[in-house]
């Protein structure tokens, strides 16, 4: 399995998600931010149409990786080698981090800075900055004995 990327399946992977962001916003008017999609799609308040397409949207980021393990005839669903343990520490961080920024990256991070809105490039600028400084620690910390 391959380890780099090239400019061309970097290219492919932008535009493969430029496509659906794209695709989500035109045919639903919706922006494309994970975090708030899934919080809405357990929401107590969600009425059942807005759960659907939660949940299908949701559904196809899961079965993407499945589909094209499929059609290329290898798997690109590997196991992460970061402990059980470390993996739960980081989700909860980025689930504090997304309620405390009132977004979330992928919503910010690709679909806010497509339009140029200052406010998601700014949030955008801030998780990665955070996220650089926290990993750098959390290697010094954790990974380097």
């Amino acid at each position: 399995m391959p380890t780099e990327f090239t400019p061309l399946t970097a290219m492919a992977g932008g535009l493969l998600i430029g496509a659906a962001i794209l695709v989500l916003f035109h045919t639903l008017g919706r922006i494309a931010g994970v975090s708030g999609m899934l919080s809405a799609a357990f929401g107590a308040g969600t009425p059942g149409g807005e759960r659907a397409w939660r949940f299908a949207f949701l559904a196809g980021l899961v079965l993407g990786p499945v589909v094209a393990s499929a059609a290329f005839a290898r798997s690109f669903i590997q196991p992460s080698p970061a402990s059980l343990p470390i993996l739960i520490v980081a989700g909860l961080a980025v689930g504090l981090g997304t309620g405390m920024a009132n977004g979330c990256t992928s919503g910010h991070g690709v679909c806010g800075v497509s339009r140029l809105s200052v406010r998601s490039i700014v949030a955008t600028a801030m998780f990665m900055g955070f996220g650089f400084l926290t990993a750098s620690v959390g290697r010094r910390l954790f990974l380097e004995t």
